[in-house]
This record gives C-alpha cells, sequence and structure tokens, in this order.
C-alpha cells in the first residue's frame, strides 16, 4: 500500500523518531528533513536503511597479516530511502552522484567498471544469488554523510546497504551479518576490484565495538565490546588528498611483511614467533631492506597493543587506553611509515598530527585507516572539544572536520 512520507508525519512517527534517536547524535529536525527528502519521487511501500561508516581504533595495518583488530562503525552512514520493483532492475539515485541502473540478472565481473557503484551492486547481487538468496528489482534514494576515499569506508558502507535491502525487501531479513559482509568483500574484491580484507565489511555489517582476530582472514573471530568512554569524543579529521590512488602503496605493506614472513619459511607475520623475528634482526638486514623490518616490527608490537585496549575498554582505564592509541600513531608514523606517501611535500598528515599533539584538549592522536592520505582520529574530552574542532578547522576547513559518535546498529532497515 503506497504512503507519503514527508517532514510532517515524520516528527509525528514515534517509532521513527525512537530509531533516529538510537542512530545519530545529530539534532532530530534535520535527521527528519534528510530523510524525508530521500522520499521524492518514490511510490509504493517506502522503506528506510541506514549502513555506517566505520573507524578503526588500533590495529593499523594487521589484518592482512592475520592480528588484531580493534574498529567500531560509527555515526556517519549512507542512508537509503527504497521501494520494490517489479522489472528486475535495481536503481540508485544518490544525491550528488549520477543515478544508475542495473539488472538484477548474473553478470560477470567487467575491469572496465573497477571502482564505480554499478560494479558493487552487480557484484552484491551475483553474491545473493550464489549462496542461493533471493534478489528482485528495487529503486534506491541515497544520501551519505561519509566522505568518500578518505578511509572511513565509503564503499563498504554502500555494499552493505545494498545487501540489506535485498535482505529485508526479498529474503525477510534472514542472512545474518556474516553472511552480508562476506558478500560485500566479494563485491569489493571482484567486481569493484579492490583487493580489501573483510574489516570494514565485518565492522559496518555487525555496529558496535569489535575485538576481532583474524587468525582466520577469510572468517574472523569477532567479540563485541562495551565502550565506557562516554566523556570523550572522537574527532576524525579529513587532512586531504584521496586513497583511490594509492593502492600501491597499500600493497607494499603487505607485499614487505610477506617479505619477512617467507623469510622464516612462513605465508604471514602470525605464524612467526615475535621473539624470533627481533632475534634474526642481524640476518634479516642482510636480504631485505629496512623499511620492510619496521613495518614487520611495527605488526608485531602493534598486535600486542590490540590486545591490550581491548582489556583497557573492558576496565573502563581510559588512561591506559588512551596510552595505547598514541603509541599506536607514534608506531604507524616511524615503523609503518604510512603517514604519507613517497614524494609527497604537503604532508598534511604529519601537520594534523603536530597540531593535535600540540593542543592540551587532545589525548590522543594517530592515523586512521590505511593512512598516506585521508584522515587522522584524535580522542578529545567532551568539555574541551568544540575548542579542538575550532582550532584543527583553521588550517583543514570546518567542513572537513567531523566529530562522531560510537554506533551501536551496524546495517539496518530503520524502520517506521
Amino acid at each position: 500500500m503506497a504512503r507519503t512520507l514527508n517532514k510532517e508525519n515524520l516528527l509525528n512517527n514515534p517509532r521513527f523518531i525512537s530509531a533516529a534517536k538510537a542512530l545519530y547524535s545529530d539534532n532530530l529536525e534535520a535527521c527528519v528533513q534528510r530523510y524525508a527528502s530521500l522520499c521524492k519521487n518514490l511510490d509504493g511501500q517506502i522503506r528506510f536503511f541506514s549502513s555506517p561508516g566505520r573507524a578503526e581504533l588500533v590495529g593499523n595495518h594487521t589484518d592482512h597479516n592475520n592480528g588484531f583488530v580493534i574498529a567500531t562503525s560509527i555515526d556517519m552512514d549512507v542512508a537509503a530511502a527504497a521501494t520494490p520493483t517489479t522489472d528486475g532492475k535495481i536503481t540508485v539515485n544518490s544525491v550528488g552522484y549520477p543515478s544508475f541502473t542495473v539488472d538484477t540478472s548474473p553478470a560477470q565481473p567487467s575491469s572496465e567498471q573497477y571502482g564505480t557503484s554499478p560494479a558493487l551492486v552487480k557484484g552484491v547481487v551475483k553474491g545473493f544469488l550464489d549462496r542461493g538468496y533471493k534478489v528482485g528489482g528495487f529503486i534506491a534514494n541515497t544520501h551519505s554523510s561519509i566522505f568518500k576515499g578518505a578511509g572511513v569506508s565509503s564503499s563498504a558502507a554502500f555494499e552493505l546497504l545494498i545487501c540489506e535491502i535485498l535482505n529485508v525487501l526479498y529474503n525477510d531479513g534472514k542472512v545474518d551479518f556474516i553472511e552480508k559482509a562476506l558478500i560485500s568483500q566479494f563485491a569489493e574484491n571482484v567486481y569493484f576490484g579492490k583487493p580489501s580484507g573483510l574489516m570494514d565489511q565485518l565492522t559496518i555489517s555487525r555496529g558496535g565495538v569489535s575485538f576481532m582476530d583474524f587468525e582466520d582472514a577469510s572468517l574472523p573471530k569477532l567479540e563485541s565490546i562495551k565502550w565506557p568512554f562516554s566523556q570523550t569524543n572522537i574527532v576524525i579529521v579529513n587532512c586531504g588528498g584521496d586513497h583511490c590512488d594509492l593502492t600501491d602503496e597499500y600493497a607494499a605493506i603487505r607485499q614487505e611483511m610477506g617479505k619477512v614472513a617467507a623469510f622464516f619459511g612462513k605465508k604471514t607475520l602470525r605464524e612467526v614467533d615475535a621473539k624470533t623475528f627481533l632475534n634474526a634482526i642481524p640476518m634479516l638486514k642482510t636480504k631485505l631492506d629496512g623499511r620492510a623490518i619496521l613495518r614487520a616490527w611495527h605488526y608485531f608490537e602493534e598486535n600486542i597493543r590490540a590486545q591490550n585496549a581491548k582489556k583497557a575498554i573492558e576496565l573502563s582505564d581510559k588512561s591506559q587506553f588512551l596510552d595505547i592509541i598514541n603509541a599506536s600513531g607514534d608506531s604507524s608514523y616511524k615503523l609503518l611509515q604510512n603517514c604519507y606517501p613517497m614524494g609527497d611535500t604537503e604532508q598534511n598528515i604529519p601537520l594534523a598530527l603536530a597540531l593535535s599533539k600540540s593542543c592540551a584538549n587532545v589525548k590522543a592522536c594517530r592515523v586512521h585507516g590505511g593512512g598516506f592520505a585521508g584522515t587522522i582520529l584524535a580522542i578529545v574530552d567532551k568539555e574541551n572539544c568544540a575548542a579542538f574542532e575550532k582550532y584543527i578547522a583553521s588550517v583543514f576547513g570546518k567542513e572537513n572536520v567531523f566529530t562522531v559518535a560510537i554506533r551501536e546498529f551496524g546495517a539496518i532497515e530503520v524502520e517506521i
């Protein structure tokens, strides 16, 4: 049955108001206006969906060597209003991007479509069909508050959004969060052409703060952790630059860690004993570049930090947790060396970190995500957060400073 949804009736919808308060830290009226605007030109049974971005708290570049990571979903998201169709076609109208339509019949990946949203939709459809799930047509109007190409996983959020729409409209919500994450990773790897791990998809699909053990990279072990530090804010600063042209930089980290593992006859550093690695450095230096050794060193120490951070969160030990975040940031800068790409003279991430460290209001900071370009993460006491936002915005622009909240929900239907 068709229904008209606008700002007025959403403001008077208790279920929507309850869901909006649970998902967003923004003011309610802006949230209602956002969702109401997504309903324009949609007829029929309109349903709302939301898929969050993610923040990596600790465990920088450890997952691809079967290590440990702590990551969380955040209240930046891709929101959608969607209505089913009977034509077997998926149409996506995204604010700020060209509209597109793809067919729900199986399609093979094409290198010509690598890096595009239509490729991701085709990959998700193929992933559903390969696992015996149903697919069908729909029209979705979407709006993203996740800035693209800066390490908050906009592509994974979009993948999980499409997954959840198909899950709700055609599978009675029966596809669990692990299946949706695996389908999304398949779409990104095979159809989008990006060799990502599973961390982004699992974090976004599940929601909340998760401790992840990637010993089995195909199906990591996850453990939810309750976030106790309610008096602190997480501020993400977009320092400029785009991850999209840095594939070679990321690949080099993995390759160099792999060379160290291969020295010991292993495939990944997870299989190498840390003490054995340290004792072998004199011999390693005769075989490999120093950067490869330093990046492996970061891996071993970062794994320990991730495990200790989990304990600090569980014990509500704020001081210990902040020390770990700062140590992680220093290691990424000095050992992992992913704060700027080779030849870069602007060095926006180092500048943002230096500015943050000079500000007494900032309790911890580090490069965020893959690095080289994009974002830093700062942890700031709430009462002093506005002063830091103003300070850092004076350099990078107000539009590039985002105070985010931990979001307890993954990619979901926003019920009305």
